[in-house]
C-alpha cells in the first residue's frame, strides 16, 4: 500500500507538467489533435442520430402492425423489415448521387453509380472537396453523411407501407420502394437539400417535413388512389364501416419509439456538436410540438367522437412531430407548441376527411405525413423567427427571413407555399404514373380471396399468431 502512495507525487508531476503543455500546444495552433477530436465527436453524434432514425423503422412496424388486422401482421412486418434493405441499395447506387451530387439545379450529375470521391480528412477537418459539395458544410466523414441521409430516405418509403396496407402485393411494394428511393425521393430532395433551385429560391425545410414526410405522403396518396379501398371498408350507401386494428399495445409501443427516434431525426440534422445550444433548442421544439399535438388531438377526437380515441392520440403526437420537422431550427419554443396544437387538430379532421372521400388509409399516414408535412412546411413561413434562424439554423442575416406573425410579411410564406405545390405536383404525378405502370404489368393488388383470408397466408405462407388462429377455428 505504501508503494502505491509513493507513486502519487510522480503522477501529480506528470499532470502538472504534461497537461498544461498539451493545452499550450493546442492554443498555439496544433490543429491535429483538436481537429481529430472535433471530427470524432461530430461523427459520433451524426451516427448516433442516424441510429435513432434507423430505429424508427421499429416504430413504424409496430404502429402499422397494430393498426392492421391480425391476419396481415406478417405482411406488415415483412414490408417494414425489407424496405430499408431495398432503400439502401437504391440510394447507394443512384439516389445519393442524384440528390447530393454536383450538377444542375434539378439533379446531381457527379458521384452516380455508387458513392465515390475523396473523404473528409479526420486528422485536419479539411472541408470536403469531392463530388457532393451540397454537404461540404458538414465536417464529418462522407460515410457518416451517407448513412444519416440513408436513414431519412428509408423513412420516406416506409411511410407508403402503412397507407397501402392489407391489400398490396408484396413484390409490387418492393419494386415501388426501390424506384421511389432511387429516383423520385432524391430528385425532389436535390431541389431542397442538394443545392438545387428551391434552396436557391430561399425555401426552408430543416429536417424534412417536405423532403421526407410529404414526399412519402404524396407517394402514398397515389398508391391509395390506384389500389382502391379494402374490401368491406365502405358500405353500399357510402358510409364508413370501421376496420379496427388488432393490437393497440403495439401501436402505443411504436408511437413511443417514433417519438424517441425523432430526437435523432431533427437535431441530428445539425451534423455537429459544436453548438450545444442549437441541439438543445431543436430537441425542445421537437418535444413541445409533440406535446401540443397530443393535447389537441385528444380534445378534438373527444369532442367529435365523444370518446378519447387512443389511435388519434398517438397519431396526434406523430402529426406534431412531422409538422415541426421543417421549422424546428427556425421557430421559438412557444411557437413550436402552437404548431403542435394545430397539427393535432388537423390530423383528426384529416382522418375524417379522407374517409369521407373514400381514400382508405389503414394507419392514417396521409393525415400524419402528407397533411402535416404540408402544414409544417407552411408553418415555417408563418412562425419563423429571424433570431432563432440565425443562432440555431446558422443562417446569414440576409437569408434569415421572419415568418408572417413575426413581422416578415408574406415573402417567406409565399416561398414555402410554392415549394409545397411544385414538390407535390412532381411527386404525386411521377408516383401515380409509377403505380399505374406496376398495375398494368405485375399487378399491385392481391385477389379478393387472398385479401379476405389474409395476406400473411397468401403472400408469406405463415401466420403471426398461428396458435391463436388455431384456437379460434376449433
Amino acid at each position: 500500500m505504501l508503494l502505491r502512495y509513493k507513486k502519487w507525487p510522480l503522477l501529480l508531476t506528470c499532470l502538472i507538467v504534461v497537461v498544461p503543455a498539451w493545452l499550450q500546444a493546442d492554443q498555439a495552433g496544433s490543429t491535429g489533435a483538436t481537429g481529430t477530436l472535433r471530427i470524432g465527436l461530430d461523427t459520433v453524434w451524426v451516427l448516433v442520430a442516424g441510429f435513432l432514425v434507423f430505429f424508427m423503422n421499429l416504430g413504424f412496424a409496430m404502429v402499422e402492425a397494430g393498426l392492421a388486422r391480425a391476419k396481415n401482421t406478417v405482411n406488415i412486418l415483412a414490408k417494414n423489415f425489407i424496405v430499408f434493405a431495398v432503400a439502401s441499395v437504391g440510394f447507394y447506387i443512384i439516389g445519393w448521387g442524384l440528390m447530393f451530387g454536383n450538377g444542375t439545379g434539378l439533379f446531381g450529375l457527379e458521384g452516380l453509380l455508387g458513392v465515390s470521391g475523396p473523404d473528409t480528412s479526420p486528422a485536419t477537418g479539411d472541408a470536403y472537396q469531392g463530388a457532393y459539395q451540397a454537404l461540404s458544410w458538414a465536417g464529418v466523414p462522407l460515410w457518416a453523411k451517407f448513412f444519416f441521409q440513408l436513414a431519412f430516405a428509408g423513412t420516406a418509403a416506409t411511410i407508403v407501407s402503412g397507407a397501402v396496407a392489407e391489400r398490396i402485393k408484396f413484390p409490387a411494394f418492393i419494386v415501388f420502394a426501390i424506384v421511389l428511393v432511387a429516383f423520385v425521393y432524391p430528385l425532389s430532395g436535390h431541389w431542397i437539400w442538394g443545392g438545387g433551385w428551391l434552396a436557391e429560391s430561399g425555401f426552408r425545410d430543416f429536417a424534412g417535413s417536405t423532403v421526407v414526410h410529404s414526399v412519402g405522403g404524396w407517394a402514398a396518396l397515389a398508391g391509395v388512389i390506384m389500389l382502391g379501398a379494402r374490401s368491406g371498408k365502405y358500405r353500399q350507401d357510402g358510409s364508413v364501416n370501421p376496420i379496427f386494428g388488432h393490437n393497440m399495445s403495439l401501436v402505443t409501443l411504436g408511437g413511443i419509439v417514433l417519438w424517441f427516434g425523432w430526437f435523432g431525426f431533427n437535431p441530428g440534422s445539425t451534423m455537429s456538436v459544436g453548438d450545444g445550444s442549437a441541439i438543445a433548442h431543436i430537441v425542445v421544439t421537437t418535444n413541445m410540438a409533440a406535446v401540443g399535438a397530443i393535447l389537441s388531438a385528444t380534445a378534438v377526437s373527444w369532442l367529435m367522437n365523444r370518446k378519447p380515441d387512443l389511435s388519434m392520440i398517438i397519431n396526434g403526437a406523430l402529426a406534431g412531430l412531422v409538422a415541426v420537422t421543417a421549422g424546428c431550427a427556425f421557430v421559438s419554443i412557444g411557437w413550436s407548441l402552437v404548431i403542435g396544437l394545430i397539427a393535432g387538430a388537423l390530423v383528426v379532421i384529416a382522418v375524417v376527411f379522407f374517409d369521407r372521400k373514400k381514400l382508405d388509409d389503414p394507419v392514417g399516414a396521409l393525415s400524419v405525413h402528407l397533411v402535416n408535412g404540408v402544414f409544417g412546411t407552411l408553418a415555417v413561413g408563418i412562425f419563423a423567427d429571424k433570431g432563432v434562424s440565425m443562432t440555431v439554423a446558422g443562417l446569414a442575416e440576409k437569408d434569415a427571413l421572419a415568418g408572417l406573425v413575426n413581422g416578415g410579411g408574406f415573402e417567406l410564406l409565399g416561398i414555402q407555399a410554392f415549394g409545397v405545390v411544385v414538390t407535390g405536383f412532381f411527386v404525386f404525378g411521377t408516383t401515380l404514373i409509377l403505380w399505374w405502370i406496376l398495375k398494368k404489368t405485375m399487378g399491385i393488388r392481391v385477389s379478393r380471396e387472398e385479401e379476405i383470408r389474409g395476406l400473411d397466408i397468401g403472400e408469406h405462407g405463415m401466420e403471426a399468431y398461428p396458435d391463436f388462429q388455431s384456437f379460434l377455428t376449433k
